[in-house]
């Protein structure tokens, strides 16, 4: 399938639009009027431009309001037309987007409308263009595809086609089944977005919310299949209006939406496979295939970031939760912490500022690293460099849009996995009160933590959405919940991808509004959480420790008692050991959090009973609270101020 973007997704001038799709692979565009008018160059050296490139100008976009008008109306309508067609051909392209008219003069007549269309559709015809008639959802008469055919088909004219949009149509709530009764020849454009389901006019909807496929609600796999098995061999075309894409680097925008048409083909090509009622494509359709790499089973190890200053505070808070110094990496500076199957890299070669940590990579446990590097570069992920050793396991790693680095590992014994790189540390750096580790295994027993729960990694706004389609198509992870935190200074949404098996889960989670320079917009911190078999117990044993908890408001308990009636012994632990709680049907979930290590991250211990599967989003607003209150309280006070 040839793959094309319409200019309009993308920030900047044409020329760094054009730039940013040729170097994405895209083999066309489509290009937008107002990025022509507000160019310096004329069409002629467009076109020349587009040619260097590698891109075909496959659509010039959008003729407005020319048809089922009064006569004297259509008139001037021609003479647009006319000059739309003198800047398609000094463009050398072929196909102009006509929207059906939302004007107020629109008269609701079917007949005139085809009347009035198939004169444009001579008049094209006679140049050796065409035109493609859409139904917008929002136009006066005609927002239905499957009128806006009928009007085409009375036309009656070779030159005249329609151009399918899957948002004018799902937005909606079209059927997209009658697509494949149009005869493939008079669908003359496919135009492709996802949005997010929004109970809003369609328009604000449009202009603001769309989203490349795979960053949505809509089924864009069967909307395309539908299209395709009508017998359509144009151009997978992506046109996303999305505010947020139209302020981010063109380059990046255009490499994502190059993700998500591949993420597509690879989807539609499946279900045509797996499909049972002998359902196919047209003839000439030919789809890229991803490799197919596996689910991941579990996360290898996180790793944290950490300098002079950030790196014993860090250990500090390791070992209150039960972790043990276990090994140090064989050439770098890099520690292991181990309890149950739960590994923590801490890594001081990083560089992060004074007393910093974040979460700087994660491992995923995949059944073939090789094979989900091969998937990962496929689907045009960079590839991290990495130095190592003669002797050293040759991990891949790959950059998730935040920066995070995500490795692909397989943990074994003997010199198959990432553990043959780490040795046991010198005499006497083990943490005190645990004893010797017994280096020879794999993981030193479990005190309270089993396992890697889920990672929570804040992500810069302008990638929120760039960051959810790499999860689910690079590392196979599919979108789970999605909600909105009341934060204490701003809405913070939160969306949740997990495997199947739930043997991994992650949340994304940004600040709906952009951050800035002071305190109160900072984003929020990342956090690690950490499965625990007895999250009363490892409170207890941090209480005795003398280790610093967070303290949460006694209202916050008061509140509890009165929404779930928690049987009062529990409620008095919760209170007393500062342990938040959720209930869903029958499933519980305790949850115990540290205090803000570094300032920016800081560690869960969570315990899942009777097949709990969230993630207490209701208890967010009062840690986001609790870790803030810290903030202000260690922060100097100006002299004179009052406490």
């Amino acid at each position: 399938m040839r793959r094309a973007i319409a200019t309009v997704c993308l920030s900047g001038v044409l020329n760094e639009k054009l730039t940013a799709a040729a170097t994405a692979g895209f083999d066309a565009v489509e290009l937008f009027e107002n990025d022509l008018i507000t160019s310096f160059w004329g069409p002629e050296r467009i076109r020349e431009r587009a040619d260097d490139l590698g891109l075909a100008i496959d659509l010039y976009q959008p003729f407005r309001d020319l048809e089922a008008v009064a006569p004297e109306v259509f008139t001037r309508n021609l003479r647009r037309a006319e000059h739309t067609f003198d800047i398609m051909q000094r463009l050398g392209t072929g196909l102009v987007l006509m929207c059906a008219n939302v004007g107020a003069d629109a008269i609701d007549d079917d007949d005139l409308a085809a009347e009035q269309l198939h004169a444009v559709a001579a008049r094209a015809g006679e140049r050796g263009l065409r035109v493609c008639y859409e139904a917008l959802a929002w136009s006066r008469h005609v927002n239905d595809y499957r009128r806006s055919w009928r009007i085409v088909e009375l036309a009656d004219h070779p030159s005249l086609g329609v151009c399918l949009d899957s948002f004018h149509i799902l937005s909606r709530g079209h059927d997209p089944a009658a697509i494949e009764d149009i005869p493939a020849e008079k669908v003359f454009f496919l135009q492709l977005a996802d949005a997010p389901v929004l109970a809003m006019d369609v328009l604000s909807w449009s202009r603001h919310y769309r989203c490349f496929p795979g960053q949505g609600d809509f089924d864009l796999t069967g909307f395309t299949r539908h299209v395709l098995t009508a017998g359509y061999d144009g151009p997978l075309s992506l046109e996303v209006f999305n505010d947020v894409f139209r302020r981010s680097d063109a380059r990046r925008t255009a490499r994502d939406a190059m993700r998500s048409l591949l993420a597509l083909e690879d989807a539609l090509a499946e279900a045509t496979s797996a499909d049972s009622d002998g359902a196919r494509l047209g003839p000439d359709v030919q789809l890229s295939r991803t490799p197919a790499a596996g689910e991941p089973s579990g996360m290898a190890f996180v790793e944290l970031a950490v300098n002079d200053l950030s790196g014993a505070p860090t250990e500090a808070v390791l070992s209150s939760l039960g972790f043990v110094h276990t090994r140090d990496h064989v050439s770098k500076p890099v520690s292991l912490w181990q309890q149950g199957d739960a590994s923590v890299l801490l890594n001081r070669n990083a560089s992060r500022s004074a007393g910093d940590v974040a979460v700087s990579a994660f491992a995923l446990e995949t059944p073939d690293p090789e094979l989900s590097r091969a998937r990962a570069e496929h689907l045009l992920s960079e590839r991290l460099p990495r130095e190592k050793g003669p002797d050293e396991a040759d991990l891949t790693a790959v950059a998730a849009p935040d920066g995070t680095s995500i490795f692909f590992a397989r943990t074994a014994s003997g010199t198959d996995g990432w553990l043959a790189d780490f040795i046991a540390p010198a005499t006497g750096t083990n943490t005190p009160g645990h004893g010797t580790p017994d280096v020879g295994s794999a993981r030193p027993s479990a005190r309270h933590v089993t396992a890697i729960d889920h990672l929570d990694l804040p992500q810069p706004f302008d990638s929120f959405d760039e960051a959810a389609l790499f999860y689910r198509c690079v590392i196979g992870l599919q979108p789970q919940q999605s909600f909105e935190l009341p934060a204490t200074y701003g809405l913070v949404r939160s969306r949740v991808l997990t495997t199947a098996d739930r043997g991994v889960r992650l949340a994304l989670s940004v600040a709906l509004l952009g951050t800035g320079g002071s305190s109160r917009t900072e984003p929020e911190p990342q956090h690690v959480a950490f499965a625990c078999s007895d999250v009363l117990g490892a409170a207890r044993a941090l209480t005795r420790s003398g280790a610093h908890r967070l303290e949460i408001p006694d209202n916050y308990y008061d509140d509890l008692d009165a929404r779930l009636a928690v049987d009062p012994q529990l409620l008095a632990q919760l209170r007393e050991l500062g342990v938040l709680y959720d209930r869903t049907g029958t499933g519980e979930y305790l949850q115990l959090v540290t205090p803000l290590v570094g300032g920016h991250l800081f560690f869960e211990l969570v315990q899942r009973i009777d097949g709990y599967d969230a993630y207490a989003a209701g208890n967010a607003p009062v840690r986001i609270s609790a870790h803030r209150g810290v903030t202000m309280r260690r922060q100097p006070r100006p002299p004179g101020s009052r406490r």
